[in-house]
């Protein structure tokens, strides 16, 4: 745990930062409430964990606290204040500034320790609940079985997608896609090899589609991508090099399995609402199985 030390006294900063250090704690030392604020608000290694000084040159700390509390987007900062004031409303003050606690000067070694140890109990309470908020967040949002978004959360992508292109006028693209002959291939090999073909299909057709699209679970062996500033073109690309991945073997449990997918392709115009996409998509994958298979077809105008 990294610790700020905020003191423009050079002997009180020298202390603080003996006493911490022989605690095992890992120190960083400003001397005025600028440096401060900028340490705790940058973007990459902010100390968590800060003890400043009242009195500073330029912000004290209370206005150091004060626009942490206004600015920081990041995690939680547990700030305590070192103080000769003794006034309550002072103390007061400090706490109603942002500050989560104080210690008066001169300090006792013994309180600011256990004042850190609640510090850093505080911050890794938050932490737990950030990863159970995450983990959360994945449930909400992730299929189980393939690891892809969910139907919800990729139609909420679709809507998403379709507002932005509506008032910016971008492209917007949607492929519907099946694995052929699913369920004969769940009824030969077993329900557990037929979903480890789904679920390594939807890698590798994640690994393709890149950041800014959406690839998605649509229901049974049915995967939806929403492709952003995608032309019909380039929507049709992707869809060649998706089925061609997926017609690679895949290793399951039942052996060495080779299977093909049909893709649908829609593309949005002025007006369109996502259950229009949708069905144009679902028509042209319709009209690709219809054709043989293993091959995509793009949505008519």
């Amino acid at each position: 745990m990294v610790v700020l030390i905020a003191d423009d006294d050079p002997v009180s900063r020298r202390a603080l930062e003996a006493t911490l250090a022989g605690w095992g704690f890992e120190v960083e030392v400003v001397n005025d409430g600028q440096q401060a604020l900028d340490a705790l608000l940058r973007e990459k290694n902010a100390p968590r964990l800060a003890v400043l000084d009242w009195m500073m040159p330029g912000l004290d700390g209370p206005e150091v606290c004060r626009t942490v509390r206004a600015r920081s987007t990041g995690p939680y900062t547990w700030l305590l204040l070192l103080t000769a004031r003794k006034k309550g409303s002072d103390l007061i003050a400090g706490l109603e500034a942002g500050a989560d606690d104080y210690i008066r000067k001169p300090f006792d070694p013994g309180e600011l320790k256990a004042r850190l140890r609640v510090g850093e109990r505080i911050l890794a309470l938050q932490s737990e609940l950030l990863e159970a908020h995450k983990a959360l967040h994945v449930l909400a949002t992730r299929d189980e079985l393939t690891g892809l978004y969910n139907r919800r959360a990729v139609m909420q992508r679709l809507d998403d997608e379709l507002e932005r292109a509506g008032s910016e006028g971008g492209n917007l693209c949607v492929l519907l896609m099946d694995v052929d002959h699913f369920k004969h291939l769940n009824d030969d090999r077993g329900h557990l090899a037929g979903d480890e073909v789904l679920r390594e299909i939807a890698v590798r057709l994640e690994r393709l589609v890149g950041a800014e699209a959406a690839l998605g679970r649509y229901g049974g062996d049915e995967l939806i991508a929403v492709l952003p500033r995608f032309d019909q073109a380039a929507a049709l690309a992707l869809a060649e090099r998706m089925r061609e991945a997926a017609a690679l073997p895949i290793s399951t449990r039942a052996g060495s399995l080779s299977t093909t997918v049909s893709i649908g392709c829609a593309c949005h115009s002025s007006e369109q609402t996502a259950a229009i996409l949708i069905t144009n998509a679902d028509v042209a994958l319709y009209q690709a199985k219809a054709a043989g298979r293993n091959r995509a077809v793009a949505a008519a105008p």
